[in-house]
């Protein structure tokens, strides 16, 4: 990501969400004067959704630097929602683990809960801690949010409003954020973009012993390619044909990627 792109669309965009922010606190302000009660104090919440391999946690990263040097809400903290992924084992004996990443792998009350509780200002919120590493839910480690002027959740299917395979539900984790962002590109490139990022974690983090994934470390590049195409095929593309992709055009403002993987338009709803 060059500096140009972040002044030409990331902080034009921090801008506008700096706009909306203000005119959340406004009205919250103007409710509890009418009613005569003290405003509680809420965080805004930011969902970002997207593709793996599409640039999410680096568009939430950079939000976040961003919307933190506002002066109206310097304290912005992010969660993943990988966090809300149910354990390894629990995945294994329902016969999941190849369906990581798919709406049914995720404590969907778990994480409904979390978004209450943040939404209604509450303090110490606790998040489980996943590791990339092991591929697991790490146990008895949690991320803590405490009253953040902002949150922004970034996941896969952050933005859905319920799956029609699942029991009737009353709500849905999109029912809670204040503006929505969709990191878009097309699926080839997603495709090229996650083969890259397997080839480079074959390098680094796959080289742990302790990595989930260190049986990948010592492929060929012909079989590294192999396996990864697979993955892809077998796992993260049906995720975004399936359930991903059909939630774009519910996001506020969508970033559509290059192939280069910079912005080359965006989107936003006129609502």
């Amino acid at each position: 990501m060059s500096l140009d792109e972040v002044t030409e669309i990331y902080l034009p965009l921090s801008r506008l969400i700096n706009l909306h922010i203000g005119a959340r606190q406004a009205l919250r302000g103007a409710t509890a004067t009418f009613l005569n009660t003290t405003a509680a104090r809420a965080p805004y919440l930011i969902g970002l959704a997207g593709s793996v391999a599409v640039g999410k946690s680096t568009t939430a990263r950079i939000m976040q630097a961003l919307l933190g040097r506002w002066p109206d809400h310097p304290k912005v903290d992010l969660v993943a929602t990988d966090g809300f992924l149910y354990p390894r084992h629990i995945l294994e004996e329902r016969g999941i683990l190849q369906r990581k990443g798919f709406p049914e792998s995720y404590d969907l009350r778990a994480l409904i809960t979390f978004l209450s509780k943040i939404k209604a200002g509450e303090r110490d919120v606790t998040v489980p801690v996943y590791s990339h590493l092991t591929y697991d839910i790490v146990p008895g480690q949690f991320q803590t949010v405490d009253q953040p002027d902002v949150l922004i959740v970034e996941g896969l299917n952050i933005l859905q409003a319920g799956d029609p395979s699942s029991p009737p539900q009353h709500l849905f984790p999109s029912d809670f954020f204040d503006f929505t962002v969709y990191v878009d590109a097309e699926v080839g490139d997603i495709r090229r973009w996650y083969v890259e990022r397997f080839f480079a974690l074959r390098k680094t983090a796959f080289q742990d012993p302790s990595s989930y994934f260190h049986r990948y470390a010592e492929l060929t590049d012909d079989d590294a390619e192999t396996v990864a195409a697979a993955i892809w095929h077998d796992i993260n593309e049906p995720n975004l044909i399936e359930n991903i992709l059909p939630t774009r055009e519910r996001a506020q403002l969508i970033l559509e990627k290059a192939p280069d993987h910079s912005v080359q338009s965006v989107r936003l709803q006129k609502r």
